[in-house]
């Protein structure tokens, strides 16, 4: 029963660590590509390309014929996890506008790890021992550091990017603990899907209020379909995948340490050196992991050798 339990648990491990890594990388396809195009033209192609990537690489899960029971059963429920990740999306993206200096703005995007975990042990009844606790505490305030930015001026626009930010950590919370909660009835491939669809459709709107053309440069449209495969497709699924073997909080938090890999990605690809602060937090944040994915062994040793 234990090895089965270990198992499932390496399985988790590996899915959002294939997720962590693909989101990583994803920093410098989207950072080329809306260097060369508008954002609204971004959203419509990078998850129109998602959305054909699901389809290909999922086409036996998604048939009309296994849809069509779930839709008619969990239709509301799939349709507000994907309206809690268009109001996530859009609202991180708003704080980003709202706040001239990015670096806050990630800073504060932190917090998605520490609500998911409130949410897991209040909604779900997941449990942590002290070992496991440690960890959280390590990886997230590792995840703090890493894109804390000393000297930074507080400007009137401070706390409407603060509430956006906020209200998008809580939505993509609601969203992750929805998803868990109901990931033996909807599977990955569905949820992926569901979440392209509708941030493509609303990225579709956007292009049409801010009447942008669906031209674009072919080395944006090569940028977009090769990072689209690492985000809306492999690293969605990936993270969803997760949620079937690992809890929503233990996800969320070794999630959190993508930040550690995108400095790694900016300082390979465009050169741009992390802080002393910004390695301590990367370290911290990995340690923080490695306690808690060790944390149930260690516990069972101790029980072990007193037996």
């Amino acid at each position: 029963m234990l090895k089965f339990e270990l198992n499932n648990t390496a399985k988790g491990y590996l899915f959002i660590s294939v997720s962590v890594l693909a989101m990583a990388n994803v920093y410098i396809f989207s950072k080329a590509s809306l260097n060369l195009i508008h954002i609204s033209q971004f959203g419509v192609y990078w998850f129109g390309f998602g959305i054909i990537y699901n389809l290909i690489f999922n086409r036996k899960n998604l048939k009309l014929s296994l849809l069509k029971p779930i839709i008619r059963k969990y239709g509301f429920l799939i349709s507000g996890i994907g309206i809690l990740e268009v109001l996530g999306t859009s609202s991180f993206f708003f704080a980003l506008k709202t706040m001239s200096n990015p670096a806050l703005i990630s800073f504060f995007s932190n917090v998605t790890p520490v609500f998911v975990t409130i949410l897991g042990i209040s909604v779900l009844k997941e449990h942590f021992n002290f070992i496991e606790i440690i960890g959280i505490i390590l990886a997230i305030t590792g995840s703090f550091i890493i894109a804390y930015n000393p000297g930074l001026e507080v400007r009137d626009n401070y706390y409407k990017a603060l509430i956006l930010i906020i209200f998008s950590g809580l939505s993509f919370s609601v969203s992750t603990i929805l998803s868990k909660h109901n990931i033996k009835n909807i599977s990955p491939s569905i949820l992926s899907i569901n979440r392209a669809i509708f941030l493509f459709f609303t990225s579709l709107i956007f292009l049409f209020i801010t009447q942008n053309s669906l031209i674009i440069p072919v080395k944006a449209f090569l940028l977009v379909s090769a990072g689209s495969f690492l985000g809306p497709f492999l690293a969605a699924i990936a993270g969803y995948s997760a949620l079937k073997y690992i809890e929503a909080s233990k996800s969320s938090v070794i999630g959190s340490s993508k930040a550690l890999f995108v400095l790694l990605s900016s300082w390979l690809f465009f050169s741009m050196i992390p802080t002393t602060y910004q390695l301590t937090g990367g370290l911290i944040s990995v340690f923080g992991i490695f306690v808690l994915a060790s944390g149930k062994k260690l516990i069972y040793k101790k029980v072990k050798k007193k037996i």
